[in-house]
């Protein structure tokens, strides 16, 4: 119930009693002309017919908005059937133009995702570019728009959000007086510890480690926190703003001898947003996201970390050519940016390797396995190698995918998959052409994802824009709107009865996924030590385990550092389930036609039988010759019945992570336990991980979540 009281709140068009509320400006001709500066002229000229039909459309719906609003502004007792009206006329003239394409680049430390975009935006060194002691420190948007300075909003965590934090850390900082020296020494060297020193250090100087919660709560930062936790930086040229942005998210590593007052408050920041004002390279309503590749260890910023994943429409998974081959970390990444089109909104991924001028010819012509041609340069060497990589990922890539997706995804019908790019080579072109760097290709993908997100919504918008004004258009006064009434009780048993028919074939569709879901019950059961076992390595012996474990069970099983690998216990004990259940679960939510498991097509056949059914009552009540109230109503349907598919999509994470979540609700008493120290003399010294009870039934914490 409260689910469907949740969709019914974010319906499309509520009646509001506030009906003489202003439509939005509209954006002036010039303003509008500079969001085409990236696109070449032919992709120019389909953007501005689309902003020019949009545009009409809107100043239609306005004018006539502003004469319905006259029309019955003297009145008293306005129907809610024109209320109804008004209120869907100006949603519709404020709808945005177009939401953001959220283009997530994802990979570890030093992969080249900074660098990347610097290479597409056109702009050298703006954002930090990570080194030895160098890495980006948060995730940060960037995006163009049509301001005239260039524009950072620097987001920081709340007051609450940084206590919790805070206890987090010195709770970990919080050696057991049962720990010998040898131990106690391990304890300080493990890099969990490590890290919750320094961002102490870095806030509260030195010392701060040695401090408890209470006094670190009393004590001042070294840097200014300003009280709006939002700090906005401007500039007129792109090196000036890079200058301001570089303290905050540019991150040196264990060296705190001069740091500025920015980069003090480096713990407490969020996330960073950065605007490009009338971009040539990136166009407005393209948002390009620099996300590290693990996560972090405060839960505000890892929700975020995973929230942000989710909305990219586009993952591009960003790793450097020596570590393209393989290795847990790059692994890790890929299945997460599977994962992003299982439980998000992400339709396309595809693997992008940087600096792909690197190449050592001799040992390259020595271990060489392909082509009969001699190789007469560097240049021959780095495009052969190039597309060898690219045959090679491309197939690897598309095979995992397979495993895991529908055999229908548009993401298998992707000509590129893999890229092979060099931002260095971009620049110098010393060996490589601006074309073979291939970021031009880049540009044109994002171009061409925009050009067609927005006929698509152009299409949708003035499709439903018709339907509403060929009945508004047709109110002469208020004596003639229509006041028949429908045979209300037989339609509502009409809709009831397809109700209850759509709720069985859910049932149907869902039905599918429980046999997988039993078969990797049963796997993950029979694997969970070795599972728990494999998580928490401990690449010195028994050194580090005991800390990293207390580190793990503070967050509930979870523990993200921007230095190692992504700790999930949740997640890695449920993998062998969503290894089975995967294929069936994105089968369930792709489109298609409506047989088997998909549910949409079902949707969507449950739209037509409503519009076919108001078709019918139309011709029965005499509507052949007033065709406006059948094509507004049967508009209307679509304009609701989609706002359902969309709010089946938002709750499709929710599904998807229901295993997950109820894992780590079950094993919520461990964890706690475990951190209170009941498990801390038991299993400090053992090489055992595994503190899950065994009275914990896996199946019932899937069954619960049906």
């Amino acid at each position: 119930m409260e689910e469907t009281e949740d969709f019914v709140g974010q319906g499309p068009h509520p009646v509001d009693d506030d009906l003489f509320k202003e439509p939005m400006k509209k954006r002036r001709r010039s303003d509008r002309d500079q969001r085409f500066r990236a696109f070449p002229s032919v992709e120019q000229s389909a953007l501005k017919e689309y902003e020019k039909l949009e545009s009409r459309t809107r100043r239609v719906l306005s004018n006539t908005y502003q004469k319905l609003i006259h029309s019955v502004f003297l009145d008293d007792s306005i129907p809610n059937g024109v209320k109804y009206l008004i209120n869907r006329l100006l949603a519709l003239i404020e709808k945005p133009s177009l939401d953001p394409i959220y283009i997530g680049l994802f990979g570890s430390t030093g992969a080249g995702k900074s660098s990347l975009i610097n290479a597409i935006i056109q702009q050298a060194m703006f954002l930090p570019v990570s080194g030895e002691s160098i890495c980006t420190s948060c995730i940060v948007q960037v995006s163009s728009g049509c301001c005239e300075q260039y524009e950072a909003k620097i987001h920081l965590l709340s007051d609450q959000e940084w206590k919790e934090e805070l206890k987090n850390l010195t709770t970990l900082l919080h050696r057991t007086e049962e720990l010998d020296r040898e131990e106690a020494d391990a304890w300080d060297r493990d890099d969990a510890v490590e890290e919750a020193i320094w961002k102490l250090q870095m806030l509260y100087g030195n010392g701060a480690e040695r401090k408890n919660y209470e006094e670190l709560l009393r004590a001042k930062p070294k840097g200014k926190i300003p009280t709006s936790r939002i700090i906005t930086l401007k500039a007129e040229e792109a090196e000036e703003l890079s200058v301001k942005l570089d303290p905050y998210i540019r991150t040196h590593r264990r060296d705190l001898d001069g740091e500025s007052a920015e980069t003090q408050i480096w713990p407490l920041i969020k996330h960073v947003e950065v605007t490009l004002p009338k971009s040539e390279m990136i166009p407005e309503g393209v948002v390009l996201v620099d996300i590290p590749g693990t996560g972090d260890f405060n839960s505000k910023r890892d929700e975020m970390w995973k929230k942000t994943i989710d909305k990219c429409s586009v993952i591009w998974l960003i790793s450097d050519i020596e570590r393209v081959s393989g290795g847990r970390a790059h692994e890790d990444l890929l299945n997460e940016s599977i994962k992003a089109c299982q439980r998000g909104f992400c339709r396309d991924v595809a693997l992008v390797v940087t600096k792909t001028d690197k190449l050592h010819l001799l040992e390259y012509l020595r271990e060489r396995k392909v082509g009969n041609q001699a190789i007469q340069s560097q240049r021959e060497a780095v495009l052969e190698r190039n597309e060898v990589i690219k045959l090679q990922r491309n197939r690897i890539l598309k095979e995992k995918l397979k495993r895991k997706l529908p055999a229908d995804s548009k993401v298998l019908e992707a000509s590129d998959l893999v890229y092979t790019v060099s931002a260095q080579e971009y620049w110098q072109q010393a060996l490589l052409t601006e074309e073979e760097t291939e970021i031009p290709k880049l540009r044109g993908y994002i171009r061409k994802r925009l050009l067609d997100k927005k006929r698509r919504m152009v299409t949708k918008y003035v499709t439903e824009a018709f339907g509403l004004l060929l009945l508004t258009d047709s109110f002469n006064c208020m004596e003639n709107l229509p006041n028949e009434f429908l045979h209300m009780s037989g339609l509502r048993r009409f809709v009831e009865e397809k109700i209850q028919l759509l709720e069985k074939v859910i049932d149907q569709c869902f039905a599918h996924i429980k046999q997988p879901l039993q078969e990797g019950v049963r796997n993950a059961k029979a694997s969970y030590r070795r599972i728990l076992g494999t998580c928490l390595v401990r690449s010195r012996g028994n050194q580090g385990f005991h800390q990293t474990l207390k580190a793990v069970c503070l967050k509930n099983g979870i523990y993200a550092s921007r230095t190692l690998a992504r700790i999930d216990l949740n997640e890695a004990i449920t993998q062998p389930i969503y290894d089975q259940i995967d294929p069936v679960f994105g089968g369930i939510f792709r489109a298609g036609k409506p047989t088997g498991s998909a549910l949409l097509p079902h949707v969507e056949a449950f739209k037509h039988s409503l519009q076919e059914k108001m078709m019918e009552i139309g011709i029965r009540s005499g509507w052949k010759y007033d065709s406006y109230k059948k094509s507004f109503l049967i508009q209307e349907i679509s304009a609701i019945l989609g706002g359902l598919e969309d709010y089946i999509l938002r709750k499709k994470r929710r599904i998807y992570e229901s295993l997950t979540t109820s894992v780590q609700s079950d094993l919520k008493p461990c964890y706690e336990e475990w951190n209170h120290g009941e498990g801390e003399g038991k299993y400090c010294h053992h090489a055992d991980p595994c503190f899950i009870p065994g009275g914990w039934s896996l199946q019932g914490a899937c069954r619960r979540q049906k």
